[in-house]
């Protein structure tokens, strides 16, 4: 749909259209276009100054960011104002949160950057641990778990990162190679959670299962493979004249104008800025690991992109490490031995995904009366997490996420509040949009890489 505008006291004399009507504004009248010849509209509105068009962007599918509806105003292909419509995606998670226990809140909080699950899952679980004050007692297996699934996440949403950037400008080889690798990575979620997505495995206290059989060595088949295949990536990219002419100085955005705004991530590093939080700020252990921050220098769409494939070699790096450190913690406990708080954790998803696995409630059924009551009770009521509240941000694909919980000493949180580097960092949409062409502002969003999921919650 299209509106155009034209001057304080000027008639819109355009063809007539059955199906778009008007209305009278401070600003003259506005005729809503659903469909006509574009070259009767241009010559009409050609003949006057003032006039503006104001075309909307959106929403429409979701297999581009999600719903994002832009308010773009022209003059003629150039864009010389942008507004960002959002809330298409409300889900209301923050607030039905309030009304779940603090281990059902995973299974919501997951389902925001819903290419990011994980992170979401760990940021959430981290600020339950410090409000318990159990950090430190969270088993050193289910933090090297957590880091060897947030890792593959990283690469697994880089990649759709790139992929959806590809089709949307038209490099459709792009997308297909970005979805192939993706499909890997989403085999082994499905191996070792039992879901590709809203997989609710990193809990409170650590995670919901142990490795199954023969995760290792997939996991190692996986980093061999996508050693041969990033190449191809870059490869067909880097240095491609088309594809860096598209890309270099659109959607420009300077380290002060990331840090006026607060955006974080590949945007931020763009700059050269190398303000990675697994290195300023470690959680999960991750200063014990061997990688590097990722860095360009161009501040534009090209810099997120370069930096977004390197920061998949060096998340292969460390899901390298992390696989060797597993490969040492055969039968080792991946969730707090407190069992007021630790939910059983072994064996209990079923082979199908979906349920407990037969296995899981014999051991939970005939263990004792004691125990199954104890069980109950722990599922359904939850437990109780003393009074305060808790920040622990963590370094997703898109920059800071960080959950915010406030615990009123109740088995819900009283309240939950996500920074979601989506919501924060599309407040840039327009600082590199207008002045531009209307064509690059697909390249600028693209380069964000917003998720309208995390954005509305």
């Amino acid at each position: 749909m299209t509106t155009f505008e034209p001057g304080p006291g000027r008639a819109a004399g355009t063809q007539e259209d059955l199906y778009a009507g008007s209305s009278e504004t401070t600003e003259g009248r506005v005729f809503t276009v659903t469909g006509q010849d574009w070259d009767s509209i241009t010559e009409g509105l050609a003949e006057g100054d003032e006039e503006r068009v104001v075309v909307n962007m959106g929403p429409q599918h979701p297999s581009t960011h999600g719903v994002l509806r832009l308010i773009l105003e022209l003059e003629g292909e150039t864009v010389s104002e942008a507004r960002c419509g959002i809330g298409y995606l409300h889900t209301g998670i923050e607030k039905n949160m309030e009304y779940r226990t603090w281990v059902q809140g995973t299974t919501f909080c997951t389902r925001m950057d819903y290419l990011a699950p994980f992170f979401n899952e760990a940021t959430y679980s981290l600020g339950v641990e410090r409000l318990l004050g159990i950090e430190d007692d969270i088993p050193e297996k289910a933090s090297v778990m957590r880091v060897l699934m947030m890792e593959l996440n990283r690469i697994s949403s880089h990649l759709v990162a790139i992929a959806t950037g590809g089709m949307e400008l038209g490099a459709l080889t792009v997308m297909t190679i970005g979805f192939r690798e993706r499909e890997l990575v989403l085999d082994l979620f499905e191996l070792i959670t039992g879901l590709r997505m809203n997989h609710a495995f990193i809990r409170p206290g650590g995670v919901a299962q142990d490795l199954p059989p023969g995760a290792l060595e997939e996991i190692g088949s996986f980093v061999a493979l996508m050693r041969k295949r990033l190449p191809e990536i870059e490869a067909l990219c880097n240095a491609n004249p088309i594809f860096k002419a598209r890309l270099e100085g659109i959607g420009t955005l300077d380290l002060e104008g990331c840090l006026a705004l607060g955006l974080t991530g590949p945007p931020l590093r763009a700059t050269g800025y190398p303000w990675d939080l697994r290195k300023t700020q470690p959680y999960c252990g991750y200063e014990t690991y061997d990688f590097d921050v990722q860095t360009w220098d161009t501040a534009d769409s090209y810099g997120r992109f370069r930096v977004r494939v390197n920061e998949m070699h060096e998340s292969l790096k460390i899901v390298e490490q992390a696989a060797e450190r597993l490969a040492g913690l055969e039968g080792a406990p991946v969730m707090v031995a407190d069992k007021k708080i630790a939910w059983p954790s072994q064996l209990s998803i079923g082979s199908d995904g979906m349920g407990n696995s037969l296995d899981h409630i014999r051991h939970i059924m005939g263990e004792s009366m004691e125990g199954l009551i104890h069980h109950f009770k722990l599922v359904t009521e939850g437990f109780r997490v003393p009074a305060g509240q808790a920040y622990v941000p963590i370094e997703s694909p898109r920059g800071e996420l960080g959950a915010h919980l406030v615990s009123d000493g109740g088995t819900r949180p009283f309240r939950a509040h996500f920074r979601d580097p989506s919501f924060t960092n599309l407040q840039a949409t327009s600082v590199m949009a207008e002045g531009g062409m209307i064509a690059d502002v697909i390249v600028a969003i693209a380069s964000i890489d917003p998720v309208m999921g995390g954005v509305d919650r």
